[in-house]
């Protein structure tokens, strides 16, 4: 079970977070609650500033030292980071490189309250978090990764890595979208550390980092040595365009605003572009079959933060019908839960060209939570989420090392016991 104290520390950070940093607003009534990506920053806690031994879960920040002159910046102008724990025995030439998800803004207003944030500063990010879940270095708790060079790079470009500093005329305060050159900058960092010479690699993003990992994926598997093994996982980053519960292109719209703001296009899919407006190509269901790396998606069916977000939006639900049930999966009606199922139904449509790859693997359990990687008791451990009797790690493991074909799908809520699912009553 998901440590309680850790959840209501998180959803303490989340009340302040919900009235300081606004992640995006448009005019359109969406609004990216900041509270639904906490499980993306459950592992970071400040530590004291006193002296202690060291800890191989508490893994330091560092600034890029190519940033600078590649003109690569966080949103308010600062050096991006990332948290670099060497591997060790057989894991030393391999590498886990995990994007961080935090959501995107979508306006100037959106993006000078992020400045003022990890999610755009690193002036405001911690000096250390914690490594578990894929970034563990136990082997009980990550059997097949525990002993590689893990990278957890920081988020703070708010367009999953994607901005194009062509853009910044548009802005009137100072913004810096360069999350393209963000992208370039750690990956040469990572390359002069001993990336260049993987053997095997797997890049990995939770939420809007996961979108980030899929936009990036082809790349990756490019500046990588040609025998390297290169895999992709997606966590939580399959963005449906889904009309909301009142027929509303409430994400679509919001998409749109991301990308004109940011001049994401040019990281875009360029076949998506050819055929369709950029903004539709930030989906990743309009190019995940383009991506020639071998993708996996580790997805919850239903995904709170999309429910909360994109398919049952406040503006939406102006009456509060949904209110109990979107803070608790529990309290949803009859009704409630077949038109989330009809959700489901749409995920698993969309993504049925997809089921048919050889080369891809799934995990999609039947769960209310978002991001189940990063944190041992979703990722690998005795309570952790199973499907087919296989644990994420498990299914994760079996794909990227080619032990089994492994494409595992739920069946429908609430028929599996082994889930967490998110409880946010009473912190409202």
């Amino acid at each position: 079970m998901v440590n309680q104290r850790v959840i209501r520390r998180l959803l303490r950070w989340r009340k302040w977070a919900k009235r300081d940093w606004a992640i995006a607003a448009s005019a359109a009534g969406f609004a990216v609650i900041i509270f639904s990506l906490s499980l993306i920053f459950g592992s970071w806690t400040k530590r004291s500033s006193g002296h202690h031994p060291p800890d191989p879960l508490w893994v330091h920040l560092s600034l890029s030292e190519n940033a600078k002159s590649r003109g690569a910046a966080c949103l308010d102008g600062s050096l991006p980071g990332y948290h670099f724990q060497k591997g060790f025995g057989s894991g030393s030439n391999n590498w886990v490189v995990h994007i961080e998800g935090g959501g995107w803004c979508d306006s100037i207003e959106a993006c000078s309250s992020r400045k003022r944030t990890p999610l755009g500063s690193s002036r405001y990010m911690e000096d250390e978090v914690k490594f578990t879940g894929i970034f563990s270095q136990e082997l009980l708790e990550n059997p097949d990764f525990f002993n590689w060079n893990k990278v957890k790079i920081r988020y703070c470009d708010g367009a999953s890595l994607a901005g194009h500093h062509e853009s910044e005329f548009k802005n009137r305060t100072q913004l810096f979208f360069r999350g393209q050159l963000i992208w370039e900058a750690l990956m040469n960092d990572l390359l002069s550390i001993g990336l260049s010479s993987a053997r095997q690699a797997l890049l990995s993003g939770c939420s809007a980092g996961g979108l980030a990992t899929l936009i990036h994926c082809d790349n990756f598997r490019e500046i990588l040595p040609n025998n390297a093994t290169v895999k992709c996982l997606a966590d939580a980053g399959f963005f449906l365009n889904e009309k909301d519960i009142a027929g509303h292109h409430t994400i679509e719209s919001f998409y749109q605003d991301v990308v004109s703001l940011q001049g994401v296009a040019k990281s875009l899919d360029k076949d998506c572009v050819a055929r369709m407006k950029p903004s539709k190509c930030f989906f990743p269901q309009e190019f995940i079959n383009n991506i020639r790396t071998p993708v996996f998606l580790v997805h919850p069916a239903y995904d709170f933060w999309q429910i909360k977000n994109i398919f049952v939006p406040i503006a939406s639900d102006p009456h509060g019908n949904w209110f109990k049930c979107k803070l608790n999966i529990r309290n949803c009606d009859r009704s409630q839960i077949e038109v989330l199922e009809g959700y489901r139904n749409s995920l698993l449509k969309t993504l049925s060209e997809f089921q048919q790859n050889k080369e891809g693997g799934l995990f999609i359990n039947s769960c209310y939570i978002h991001c189940q990687t990063w944190m041992a008791e979703t990722w690998h451990s005795p309570s952790s989420p199973r499907v087919d009797n296989k644990t994420i790690a498990e299914a994760v493991g079996d794909w990227y090392f080619n032990r089994n074909i492994s494409k595992h799908i739920d069946c429908p809520y609430p028929c599996n016991p082994t889930c967490y699912n998110m409880d946010f009553t009473g912190h409202r």
